[in-house]
């Protein structure tokens, strides 16, 4: 008998990159870009910076970035070689992030299980993608989310000002990270369809799920696993909640405070490496 042990399972990665604001990007304007991801934040382009976690993390299989053209990726000569190499494919664009993840499930090989990440998220160290990765391996569900708690974003970055989702066991945000164990799953990218970010805008809950999860989530009547999983039965997968004890998790670079909050975090993670 051989004491082989299976290989561990190593999933896709689709990171999405697309401008959704075009020239109209606050962060694209600061940084004369056309792409907030293409910006560069402490001296290094963030969708470097994202690829370049999910390769020292070395949990995840093909990485794919789904962004309107090569051309755009050629500008940056990181970008340019992973290219070359095979490190990076190109996934296709489409009309919103929901029909682009549904696009790219297409044409990625294999597709599942799949990890979804954003192109802006440039405080995501190898650190957080293991834990959900992890995580995520150990679970059943068919679709999963990254959460972070409101306290442990406080207390390092208090004045972040995410816009939290409040329910009845505390505060709590997304950290831009999905995952997607086949193709049932794929029901759960409606969440992507009005651009989500329920958090800023919770009447999208309404276009995504109906009034009652709205309800639900306004005056804090669940909890969130309560909240999510009621979510998951309307769309007949299940669901599991990752939480993820990372104060940087939720910091995306969504505007230019956020930028700034970002730059000297990371400016700060590099005089503390030296």
């Amino acid at each position: 008998m051989s004491n082989t042990s299976p290989s561990p399972i190593r999933p896709a990665v689709l990171v999405l990159a697309a401008s959704r604001a075009g020239a109209d990007d606050p962060v694209a304007q600061l940084k004369g870009t056309t792409h907030k991801c293409l910006a560069p934040i402490d001296g290094v382009v963030m969708l470097v910076r994202v690829v370049q976690a999910i390769l020292d993390a070395n949990v995840m299989g093909k990485i794919y970035v789904s962004i309107e053209s090569e051309d755009l990726l050629r500008t940056v000569p990181e970008l340019a070689q992973w290219l070359d190499d095979s490190t990076i494919q190109i996934a296709p664009v489409r009309g919103n992030l929901a029909d682009s993840v549904l696009a790219a499930a297409k044409m990625m090989e294999p597709a599942f299980p799949m990890i979804i990440t954003t192109g802006d998220n440039a405080l995501h160290t190898a650190e957080i993608l293991q834990d959900f990765v992890g995580q995520f391996l150990t679970m059943k569900g068919d679709a999963a989310a990254g959460f972070t708690t409101a306290e442990t974003v406080i207390a390092e970055f208090p004045e972040v000002g995410l816009a939290y989702h409040r329910l009845k066991d505390g505060g709590y945000s997304s950290c831009n990270l999905y995952a997607f164990r086949s193709d049932k799953a794929l029901t759960a990218v409606r969440i992507f369809e009005g651009g989500g970010q329920f958090g800023k805008r919770p009447m999208r809950i309404i276009k995504a799920f109906g009034i009652s999860p709205f309800i639900l989530y306004k005056f804090r009547l669940v909890t969130l696993d309560e909240l999510l999983q009621g979510i998951a039965r309307k769309m007949g997968i299940t669901a599991d909640i990752i939480m993820l004890p990372y104060a940087y998790g939720p910091i995306d670079v969504d505007n230019i405070s956020f930028f700034e909050i970002s730059e000297r975090a990371l400016k700060e993670r590099r005089m503390a490496e030296k």
